[in-house]
């Protein structure tokens, strides 16, 4: 019974919807829905931002993807909806980056689960974050994209310090 939605946005041509993510999931037999939304922040490290730009990998990022919900499946069960969208290209302050939606029988797994795929899209993904600065500069985020370390394992306490989980 699971179902997937997973796709890149190209921003240029239309912004990531939340309420779609929602409708996705959506199913009388389920009474637990969790949501992720991460939108693009004014600073970051202490840097003022005026925004931010993707680049994606569509096809190994589709790929992976496609192994995140699979994954999700073998741990939370065959009855999860999940909805995941991830934006290409350049987004301003306060423009939504990435959506996760998960819709099962229970709270604790749609939660447990939407966490389980941000985690694993932020950790395991090919795609890159330019951060562009009020002074007029900009820098690729180091991020952790296909960092091994990460793999697998999600928990809070197995993050490292080396750089912005952000």
């Amino acid at each position: 019974m699971s179902d997937f939605r997973c796709m890149i946005v190209d921003v240029e041509h239309r912004r990531i919807d939340p309420a779609a993510a929602l409708e996705f999931v959506a199913d009388p037999a389920f009474g637990g829905f969790a949501m992720f939304v991460g939108r693009v922040r004014e600073q970051n490290q202490g840097r003022a931002v005026t925004g931010v730009s993707y680049d994606v990998f569509e096809q190994l990022a589709l790929v992976g993807f496609d192994d995140i919900m699979r994954r999700a499946q073998e741990q939370f069960g065959p009855r999860l909806k999940i909805y995941l969208a991830h934006a290409r290209g350049r987004l301003g302050i306060g423009d939504v980056a990435v959506v996760v939606a998960v819709g099962t029988p229970h709270r604790d797994e749609a939660f447990r689960a939407c966490r389980q795929v941000i985690e694993a899209v932020k950790h395991g993904s090919p795609i890159w974050k330019q951060e562009h600065y009020v002074d007029g500069s900009s820098e690729w985020s180091e991020g952790c994209s296909l960092c091994e370390s990460h793999e697998q394992d999600s928990r809070p306490e197995s993050r490292h310090d080396g750089h912005a989980h952000s």
